[in-house]
């Protein structure tokens, strides 16, 4: 069977495993349903998300045009402690960034290879993990804004990464610890107009991932270099499909590709 659409992260849903599915504009795939089948995947051209004319992807699935000007792709995305509209002051757009930044954000500890602080919207709770590939994760504050969020994931960077090491992720050279007493340990670096919104819970999110088999050395396939693959899915972490191989394809690293699937 042959599937056409311009790639856009995979979505997602905690079940026994996650469950993940690829949407095109004419079809839905439910990627786990591939597992142990042969899957080519052919690149056509790109197609940026915001515009949609055929124009080389700059970063997260847009074109240069559409990445330096539109305020979906401001810097305070990837780095929120530089949100401002909670002083009504504009960036790109002030009224889509008071709807951004201006709802509940979680700073959250993760384990995916090593520990990990990160921030998320409260809405996209477990989805943020998901994608990152965290085989559990626990709250360590909830803020009414991004800024909020944005300090303190900078204050406890001091003591904790805020990457995953991917390689060790996708190879499942995973750390467990125990998240409740690794975000005690943190409590003090807390800014002090965030403290009191500490989370005391002892609750963690527990994902397990739909992988039959990890790789132990990995081949990324980057399609701008390498337009065609073909090979026999065994599992899906993260935003990642893992092939029989040890080839690797990152899906959201790819948006705005537009691709051509097989099952096989």
């Amino acid at each position: 069977m042959k599937y056409e659409g311009v790639l856009t992260k995979m979505k997602s849903e905690i079940t026994n495993d996650v469950a993940y599915y690829l949407v095109f504009e004419a079809d839905f795939l439910n990627m786990n349903q591939l597992l142990n089948k042969r899957v080519s995947i052919n690149f056509l051209h790109f197609q940026c998300l915001n515009c949609g004319l055929k124009k080389k992807i700059f970063r997260q699935g847009f074109c240069y045009d559409c990445f330096t000007s539109i305020p979906a792709a401001g810097d305070w995305v990837i780095n929120p402690e530089l949100s401002k509209a909670h002083l009504d002051e504009e960036d790109r757009d002030l009224e889509f960034e008071k709807q951004a930044q201006l709802q509940p954000h979680v700073v959250y500890l993760a384990n995916s290879s090593n520990l990990k602080v990160g921030v998320t919207r409260k809405s996209q709770i477990p989805t943020r993990w998901i994608d990152q590939g965290a085989h559990e994760a626990i709250e360590i504050v909830e803020v009414p804004n991004r800024y909020l969020a944005g300090i303190t994931e900078v204050a406890l960077k001091s003591q904790v990464s805020d990457k995953t090491n991917w390689r060790k992720m996708l190879t499942n050279e995973i750390l467990d610890l125990n998240l409740a007493e690794e975000r005690d340990k943190l409590r003090d670096l807390i800014p002090e107009e965030v403290k009191e919104y500490y989370l005391a819970s002892n609750k963690e999110t527990e994902i397990s991932f739909p992988v039959l088999e990890f790789p132990k050395k990995i081949k990324t396939l980057t399609l701008a270099k390498n337009p065609f693959y073909e090979g026999v899915l065994k599992g899906i972490k993260g935003q990642y499909l893992l092939f029989e191989d040890g080839t690797v394809f990152n899906v959201r690293a790819h948006e705005g590709y537009v691709v051509e699937l097989q099952i096989k």
